[in-house]
């Protein structure tokens, strides 16, 4: 952390988090009454060392030019002041469960934004000081600034602009600003009436189903496909880089060239060419490393035959000699993976396995970011289970140490991220990218084409970036391959952010019995069951928040559920259980979903679709049936007015079973499975899992006997 010292840092500083340790000097002449000798330093301020300890965080900068000159001193004290101390115990006490001492680095820059905003309006009224700042001023100011903003957003202005009372306290040399009315009074008198702006809401819009379709389909595709053959592929030619590099000038090489390039050129056929600076030119390095020649030679060989001009005229492929096992339909996705395109192929798949990532595990983006190789080991054996795979890594939302004082190194997340099968594989692709124990999306090992050293993760924006170009190569790769069905369409809300993902609420999670409360558990969000006012925070979009999301893929997976039972009848099944009757009217007039949801018409009526108290059914695979829940008839003593059964506590007996002969197939066919667990399993184990395989065959064999055929019920 040191001064400023050239003049491309002049009106510029870096907000960072110094440690105590390591406090941010403040130059002297900053300070009121005091100029640098050089006049070209008057209006800067330092630059310190980027103290940010989140892989995944760019940054942040803060422009003094957009400060007044007569007030530019007073204000940069006090950001001093704010980006080495803290806030008393004895301010904070009044300030709730969220005050902070210390906020992060983007808190930080929205902050002093706030305080150069007062000062510009201080200025236009010719006020120099901000001593003159007082209660008129306060009030004026309040009165102009909150009026077009939310009440929530009002709310946070008010708590910034006090800060810089705070913080003038603390200072060595206080401005003498005066206490905001607000902090003594209290603020409701001073915010917007409630409902005069929308407030509260998190406006990111989630990722349009029928773009997440197909961009999911190819991602994995890439993953589980495509991995192996782009991997071998850059191995290939990173090695014949290598090759050409090393490879000494000599006459047998020239001769080399005599025998292979040019009797290509003299039959006419293409040439190896490659476009990487847009314009076509012989593959030097490629030819070099494939006739054990020297890069320089080549170069001479290619001038002295005039061959620019054949592979301008005529460029050809560059084909890295390593075996293609991907397909796409049963057929070889590629020929051969060219020399040229290996680096974007790389891109494209460290690209898919972080879309992956993002969607199939609710993370925040910064939380993706600063997943390292071996964050996800195999899981022990144990007993008749595989176990799962847990991902163990950094959170950084709201991560404090004891003094309420920001960590922006995060902390381990003390529950882990449950991963599925294909983010299992994502991460295996991308440990294979990187070395052992390196950040997963590391720039250092990202950047495929060139080599910036830059320290840290990919950047957001940059994510972004990719994530577009993956889209247009698998719409170009549709169309080559003949998917026109799977091409992924612009999405209505603009570009494929990564904070999108996350509001992509995970059906996959929770359309499984309990996956309701599997989904705030992976996504960090325990509290959205537990407390109203977390969830409205969390998921509000103007829609009711998280329940409203929650709401409509309920309400789609049961739509789901009666469409499939009318299948599987339609298809011939009988259907048993005290429940079968009402099942069947209920699937009978239950709409088949087969188009996009509309978030503000669909919500609304999602509660009221699911309030159909014993015609709402659900499908429960884990113990084989289908719940067409009715409240007083369900055994697993939902709470009063629930409309929705608890499926992970769902009990035999129940008066609101049904079963197709599809669930009695496989009810057999997971007694054979724990069959075969018994027989490897200790004495006591194997008694229980034949217990339970033996259970598990007499509720089929129920099933057998008492089911009917449809027209037999209806």
């Amino acid at each position: 952390m040191t001064t400023v010292g050239t003049a491309a840092e002049i009106d510029t500083y870096v907000l960072a988090m110094p440690t105590p340790a390591s406090p941010v000097v403040l130059p002297q002449w900053i300070t009121p009454g005091n100029t640098h000798p050089n006049s070209r330093y008057q209006d800067a301020i330092w630059s310190m060392a980027p103290l940010i300890d989140n892989p995944g965080t760019n940054l942040v900068k803060l422009h003094w030019k957009n400060c007044p000159e007569p007030l530019r001193d007073q204000v940069k004290l006090a950001a001093w002041t704010m980006l080495n101390g803290q806030l008393r115990p004895t301010y904070l006490q009044t300030r709730g469960v969220q005050a902070r001492s210390r906020s992060g680095a983007a808190d930080m820059l929205a902050t002093c934004l706030e305080w150069m905003r007062l000062a510009r309006w201080l200025h236009e009224r010719q006020i120099t000081s901000l001593g003159a700042c007082t209660d008129t001023e306060w009030r004026a100011y309040a009165r102009e600034r909150l009026h077009q903003v939310s009440r929530d957003t009002a709310a946070i202005i008010c708590v910034r602009l006090a800060n810089l009372w705070a913080f003038d306290q603390l200072s060595a040399r206080p401005s003498g600003i005066t206490r905001p009315p607000w902090e003594t009074e209290g603020v409701d008198h001073f915010l917007p009436a409630t409902g005069t702006a929308a407030g509260g809401e998190n406006a990111t819009e989630p990722l349009d189903p029928l773009v997440l379709g197909p961009l999911l389909i190819w991602a994995i595709r890439f993953v589980d496909d495509f991995a192996d053959d782009i991997l071998a592929a850059w191995t290939e030619r990173r090695r014949l880089i290598a090759v050409a590099a090393a490879t000494k000038a000599a006459p047998t090489r020239w001769a080399a060239l005599e025998e292979w390039l040019l009797p290509m050129a003299r039959a006419g056929h293409p040439l190896p060419a490659s476009s990487e600076k847009r314009e076509i030119q012989v593959a030097t390095t490629y030819i070099a490393a494939l006739t054990g020649s020297n890069r320089g030679q080549v170069s001479r060989f290619v001038k002295q035959h005039g061959l620019a001009e054949i592979a301008a005229a005529r460029p050809g492929p560059c084909p890295l000699r390593v075996p293609i096992t991907g397909k796409v339909n049963g057929k070889p996705w590629r020929e051969h993976v060219d020399f040229n395109e290996a680096a974007e192929l790389m891109r494209h798949l460290g690209t898919a396995a972080t879309i992956i990532v993002l969607y199939l595990t609710g993370m925040r983006p910064q939380e993706v970011q600063g997943l390292r190789s071996g964050c996800c080991p195999d899981p022990e054996p144990a007993a008749g289970s595989e176990g799962r795979h847990l991902i163990h890594s950094r959170h950084y939302k709201n991560v404090t140490d004891d003094d309420g004082n920001h960590i922006s190194a995060g902390e381990v997340r003390q529950v882990p991220w449950v991963a599925i099968t294909p983010v299992v594989h994502a991460i295996r692709v991308l440990e294979r990218m990187v070395p052992d124990g390196e950040l997963l999306l590391s720039t250092a090992h990202h950047e495929f084409r060139s080599r910036h050293g830059h320290a840290g993760a990919l950047r957001q924006d940059t994510l972004t970036l990719r994530i577009e170009s993956f889209v247009n190569w698998a719409n170009r790769e549709a169309e080559t391959q003949g998917l026109p069905g799977e091409t992924i369409p612009d999405d209505p809300h603009g570009a494929i952010r990564l904070s999108r993902f996350r509001r992509s609420l995970a059906w996959h999670i929770a359309r499984r019995p309990g996956g309701l409360i599997a989904l705030v558990i992976q996504y960090g969000h325990m509290r959205t069951v537990l407390d109203a006012r977390t969830s409205s925070g969390y998921g509000a979009r103007g829609r009711q928040g998280i329940h409203a999301i929650l709401d409509v893929e309920t309400a789609l997976a049961t739509a789901d559920t009666a469409a499939r039972l009318r299948d599987r009848v339609t298809a011939g099944e009988n259907v048993s259980g005290p429940a079968a009757r009402r099942a069947l009217t209920a699937a009978a007039h239950t709409p088949r979903f087969e188009g996009r949801s509309v978030p503000r018409t669909f919500a609304r009526k999602a509660s009221t679709f699911l309030a159909r108290d014993g015609i709402v059914l659900y499908d429960n695979p884990d113990a084989f049936l289908i719940c067409a829940f009715k409240q007083d008839n369900a055994l697993c003593e939902p709470e009063p007015g629930a409309t929705a059964p608890r499926q992970y506590d769902c009990r035999p007996g129940c008066g609101n079973t049904v079963r197709t002969d599809t669930h009695a197939r496989q009810l057999r066919e997971r007694a054979d499975e724990l069959d075969q667990l018994a027989a490897h399993s200790p004495g006591p184990v194997s008694k229980r899992l034949r217990a339970n395989a033996n259970r598990l065959r007499e509720t089929a064999d129920t099933h057998n006997t008492t089911a009917q055929p449809a027209e037999a019920l209806t």
